[in-house]
């Protein structure tokens, strides 16, 4: 079963891209070493910030831009346990269920402040905001695409049901 979430969240506005979560300039890094300048151009606080469980919240069209997984990864490395957006770019969205990282729309981000506390259930589509004690539906995410999620990723996924490492 999946546990609801709970963490602070961190507020951006809509259109925040993959070169804005990961930089291009450090792609030849290691994503521990290119995640201290994750979302940079626009917190550059944002990596010292980011506290384990933390939930990372957007308006429309989050992840729009390049294909690559490092941003992510880059936020899952920081510690970001979900992120909640208006809208995604499909390919991030996917890159976040591949990594076992839960991504969840939901069309009430604008209610959400930055340092609020939220609790997911994504498999119940809700959100609820502690800090303002309000209740915000958002997309429930199914059943095979929360088991890749309780696998901590794709790559998990097929670990556990195929073996190797």
């Amino acid at each position: 079963m999946y546990q609801t979430l709970k963490g602070k969240a961190l507020k951006y506005g809509d259109n925040i891209n993959t070169d804005i979560i990961s930089p291009p300039q450090y792609m030849e890094l290691s994503v521990e070493k290119a995640s201290a300048y994750a979302m940079q151009a626009v917190d550059p606080a944002f990596s010292a910030r980011v506290e384990s469980g933390d939930i990372f919240v957007a308006g429309h069209n989050l992840g729009s831009g390049s294909s690559r997984e490092t941003s992510p990864l880059s936020l899952k490395y920081l510690g970001i346990a979900a992120v909640v957006a208006k809208s995604f770019a499909r390919i991030f969205y996917r890159n976040c269920i591949n990594i076992g990282l839960t991504a969840i729309e939901c069309p009430e981000t604008d209610a959400i402040f930055d340092g609020d506390v939220l609790e997911i259930d994504a498999e119940q589509g809700a959100i609820y905001n502690v800090s303002r004690a309000q209740r915000y539906s958002c997309g429930i995410i199914p059943g095979h695409i929360m088991k890749i999620i309780r696998s901590g990723g794709l790559r998990g996924l097929l670990i556990k049901q195929y073996g190797g490492k």
